[in-house]
């Protein structure tokens, strides 16, 4: 015999689901209120029936008729009742007599022994039974009678079961019914309910489509499809946002091996090239020999340099801050002057104190401008600004460099503007932070290529100075990411004509008095003498 696996399909529907399950808690619903109603009305009139065996009374002049007509061997006695009752009677004997009261020749009675040992009613108790011709049940009730007999009274129960079978039948259409409209009218009102949710099904698969463009929430937000759709247009503004990052971080990863690969090319081609000629003529003159060393030897440092800048940028992404300790701002910023003014004679290059602002206490009266980081790669912003500065200024250009404490406020430093340029974020206004300023009186920069000045491997040609040197075009890109690991800022404001002003900002904290430091830090008071009275072959004034 083959067992085929009973399979109940599962509806695929939200919709389905919901009108199914709403059919049938409403019909369990008026299916549990049916029965219990039934259940009152069948006890209720059941309590009449029993109150009316319970009010009747068989006076001795029955049982004397029903015993005379025993001894005149009729069956039944004549009805005096002019009721439904029934009533018998058992003698003393226990044996039952064959007349009643209230019986007629072609009417049914209770299904009641012939003993009454086998009656098994306890007296005062009412009790149903069958009929004798199996139409119906009957209530009975047993009591003491007259000269040690016992009376039984009976009361058929047709009505009672009429009226229950007329009260199911109708509960039976009232449920059918009731089911039909759950099933009509709950159709319509979860399709009308879950149309919000529909057309955000639909959104959600033009999106899965491709139509990354298109939000989902078109309702209030006051309802649960509303909150669901808020949820997902969040999610997809996030994702969006992610893929547009993505794009632009592949593109950027792209555009940055094609210029490391062309930068590394043209040493690594001088190089290959001078090592063939050396290779190629062996009888190459002395002075020859010698250029082709020195070009060798200046392409394979300008390849170092370029080698080196770019572990640097790949170990600021990897560990941005190696230390971090309390750095005297004006001190660094004295030493980079020191260093740079000596190595460009020709530049005029002064240090100043910022220009206090409304609120902030003046530079010249704080004792040190100190911020915690690693003073070697703080060092290295500094004199990368000077260099830039002095390379593409002409010569005798004056350069001026600025330190000390402000708060920022809303479009002023560290925060964006027009004709302002940073690779990092704003500072949330209210911050406290230090300032290293390096201003120019240069040409400047056009807007196009001050746009792209923090890019990696850029270099604005027109702005070089005649006779300099091509660098990597790193210089600005590493600075700028050794700002942003230090949670401050490198920013540029500039037009053409009006020169540069690259500004350093630096979170300013509490910086312990007891610092172990053998020197005092640098007061700006001490600088403004040394910087009129010293020169560095005509640098530093």
């Amino acid at each position: 015999m083959t067992r085929w696996p009973l399979r109940i399909g599962k509806p695929r529907s939200l919709r389905v689901r919901l009108v199914l399950g709403t059919t049938l808690l409403a019909g369990a619903a008026v299916l549990l209120c049916q029965a219990a109603g039934l259940t009152m009305l069948h006890s209720r009139l059941t309590a009449q029936v029993d109150a009316r065996l319970t009010r009747f009374q068989a006076v001795p002049q029955f049982y004397q008729d029903a015993t005379d007509a025993a001894s005149t061997a009729s069956e039944t006695a004549r009805s005096p009742l002019p009721s439904d009752y029934r009533v018998y009677f058992y003698d003393s004997s226990g044996n039952r007599l064959a007349a009643s009261l209230g019986s007629d020749e072609d009417s049914s009675g209770p299904l009641l022994p012939q003993s009454d040992t086998s009656l098994n009613l306890a007296d005062g108790r009412p009790a149903t039974v069958a009929s004798s011709d199996g139409s119906g049940h009957w209530r009975v009730i047993a009591r003491a009678g007259p000269e040690g007999a016992r009376v039984v009274v009976a009361l058929p129960l047709r009505a009672v079961d009429d009226a229950t079978s007329t009260m199911l039948w109708f509960s039976l259409i009232v449920g059918l019914a009731v089911a039909a409209g759950v099933v009509v009218f709950g159709n319509l009102a979860v399709r009308v309910g879950l149309r919000p949710l529909v057309r955000v099904e639909r959104t959600a698969r033009r999106i899965a489509d491709g139509e990354l463009e298109l939000s989902v929430s078109d309702g209030p937000t006051v309802t649960e499809v509303g909150h669901l759709g808020r949820a997902l247009d969040t999610m997809l503004e996030r994702l969006r946002t992610a893929l547009r990052r993505s794009e632009a971080s592949e593109q950027r990863l792209r555009r940055f091996l094609a210029d490391a690969g062309h930068e590394l090319r043209t040493p690594l081609t001088s190089l290959q090239g001078f090592a063939e000629l050396l290779v190629d003529e062996p009888e190459m003159s002395p002075a020859r020999r010698h250029e082709a060393h020195q070009l060798m030897v200046q392409n394979a440092e300008r390849m170092s340099h370029l080698v080196n800048d770019l572990f640097q940028l790949a170990k600021l992404s990897d560990e941005p801050v190696v230390r971090r300790e309390p750095v005297d701002l004006l001190s660094l910023a004295a030493d980079s002057i020191t260093a740079v003014a000596l190595r460009h004679p020709d530049q005029r290059v002064g240090l100043g104190a910022l220009a206090a602002q409304d609120g902030d206490p003046a530079t010249s009266e704080l004792d040190a401008i100190e911020t915690y980081g690693d003073p070697h790669q703080l060092a290295q912003i500094v004199t990368n600004l000077l260099v830039n500065a002095c390379v593409h200024t002409p010569s005798g250009s004056r350069i001026q460099v600025r330190v000390g404490t402000l708060r920022v406020r809303p479009g002023g430093a560290g925060t964006d503007r027009p004709g302002r340029t940073s690779a990092g974020l704003p500072l949330r206004p209210g911050t406290g932070v230090c300032v290293i300023e390096v201003a120019d009186n240069g040409p400047g920069l056009a807007a196009p290529d001050a746009q792209r000045v923090f890019e990696r491997f850029y270099r604005a040609e027109s702005a070089r100075g005649p006779g300099s040197e091509p660098g990597t075009g790193l210089g600005l890109a590493i600075a700028s990411a050794i700002a942003a690991a230090h949670e401050g800022r490198l920013e540029l404001d500039t037009r053409p004509q009006e020169g540069c002003t690259f500004r350093l900002l630096l979170p300013r904290k509490a910086v312990a008095v007891a610092t172990g430091r053998e020197e005092p830090p640098l007061r700006l008071a001490a600088l403004a003498p040394l910087s009129d009275t010293f020169r560095f072959q005509g640098g530093l004034r």
